[in-house]
Formats: structure tokens, C-alpha cells, sequence
């Protein structure tokens, strides 16, 4: 079992967060996801057409992100939020690249929504998982860079298990060693926003979609919730 928690300093300082976390146990990434390959083929169709766009840093959605990312000192324009920097290069290239079924998943959810959303192979994380700001003693090794080590920035928000930091920038990117890959079989989904009185209600329904893409392809799902009002959650 995890617990995910949010500190009470990052409760405090952004008092309108909430996260969904989706888990998926006996998933199965090997087998055709034929759902998943429709949404991803309707999104893009549907920039193609013109008839839907990624969200951009002008959309509210993406605007309190890089809020947040100032107040913790880092430039969202140089280091974006996830959810910012994918639908910019989908914008761009007018397709999302294929990782595997399961991240394929999570991110067209991201960009239909505008929502950060980002994963965790729960068989590699360490410990509990703790939403707080950095005292910059931490190190960081970056998603498909194992032989990097970085150490966040005092007073910058990241995830952290009981080895080291698992997301800087608090989602701007994933960390190596807890990657999701085909061989993923138990992993938590991480869903967010900063403004939960305005998109809490985008969150809960990305949250319900991407548990029914997940749903087909594993044993079994379940959706929690962490906020400041209940900033803990086992899985």
C-alpha cells in the first residue's frame, strides 16, 4: 500500500488543489487498446479539422499552472507545466507520439482536458508519496536519463518517495526510475489542478475517463482524491 499526501505548506500556499489518483492493478499493456487508439485518432482528426485545439498558456486552465510555477520560482515558459509543453508540441506536429497504451492513455487525457496528468509504476516507488516543497537536499533523475542526477531548487514543489524526488516542478517531468512501461503492472495515475473551484468538475470527469480507458486492460481501478481538506489517501 501508498499513502499520497499533500504537506501542509503546499496545502496552504495553493489552497484550491485537488488530485485525483486513478490506480490500475493487473494491468496488461501487451494487448491491443483499441479505445485508447479512437481517442487518439478523434484528437487529432479533430486539429486537423479545426474543430479543437490544445489548450494554450492564454487558456485559464493553463494560466494557473504558470501562476504556480512563478510562486515557487520557477518560469513556466522555460520550464512548462506538463500538460503545457504536450499540447504545444501536438499543436506543432499535429499528433501526439506514441510511448505505450497505458501513457498513450493518460496523455489524451491531458490535452483533452488541459489538465496535468502523469504516472507512477507503483512496483518501483519506494514508501509513501508526499506533494511538498523541496529543502534542496533531494536528488532527481530524469525520465530516460539514468545516468543524470539533478537536485531541485529549495521552495520548488515536487513529488518524493522515500528515496528521492519522483516529479519536478511539480509535474513538469516524470523521474526515471518509476517510469511507466509495457511491463507496468500496478500504477497510479495523477490528475491535477490548482483551481478546483473552477475545473474540479473537468478533473473528476478526466479522472472517469481515464479509468474507462484503463478498465478493459486491467484487473482492477479505483479513483481517490487528495485536497487540503483530506490531503491523504492510501492506494
Amino acid at each position: 500500500m501508498t499513502t499520497f499526501r499533500i504537506s501542509p505548506a503546499v496545502a496552504d500556499a495553493y489552497p484550491d488543489t485537488l488530485v485525483a489518483v486513478v490506480t490500475a492493478t493487473g494491468l496488461r499493456a501487451g494487448e491491443p487498446w483499441p479505445a485508447t487508439t479512437a481517442a487518439l485518432g478523434e484528437l487529432e482528426a479533430q486539429l486537423a479539422d479545426g474543430t479543437w485545439h490544445p489548450a494554450d498558456e492564454n487558456d485559464p486552465r493553463i494560466e494557473a499552472w504558470h501562476t504556480a510555477y512563478r510562486s515557487f520560482g520557477t518560469n513556466p515558459r522555460r520550464i512548462r507545466p506538463s500538460v503545457d509543453a504536450l499540447g504545444r508540441r501536438m499543436a506543432k506536429k499535429g499528433t501526439l507520439l506514441r510511448i505505450n497504451p497505458a501513457v498513450d492513455s493518460y496523455n489524451a487525457v491531458s490535452v483533452r482536458h488541459g489538465l496535468p496528468v502523469g504516472a507512477f509504476d507503483l512496483d518501483h516507488v519506494r514508501g509513501d508519496i508526499e506533494i511538498r516543497h523541496a529543502d534542496g537536499s533531494e536528488t532527481f533523475t530524469p525520465l530516460g536519463e539514468p545516468d543524470t542526477v539533478e537536485q531541485p531548487k529549495p521552495g520548488e514543489v515536487v513529488y518524493l518517495d522515500g528515496i528521492d524526488v519522483l516529479t519536478r516542478h511539480w509535474n513538469h517531468r516524470d523521474a526515471h526510475r518509476t517510469r511507466v512501461t509495457e511491463a507496468s503492472t500496478h500504477v497510479a495515475f495523477v490528475l491535477e489542478t490548482v483551481a478546483a473551484t473552477r475545473d474540479g468538475h473537468l478533473l473528476k470527469a478526466a479522472a472517469e475517463e481515464l479509468r474507462t480507458l484503463l478498465q478493459p486492460h486491467c484487473e482492477q481501478s479505483a479513483v481517490h482524491h487528495l485536497s487540503p481538506a483530506h490531503p491523504g489517501t492510501t492506494v
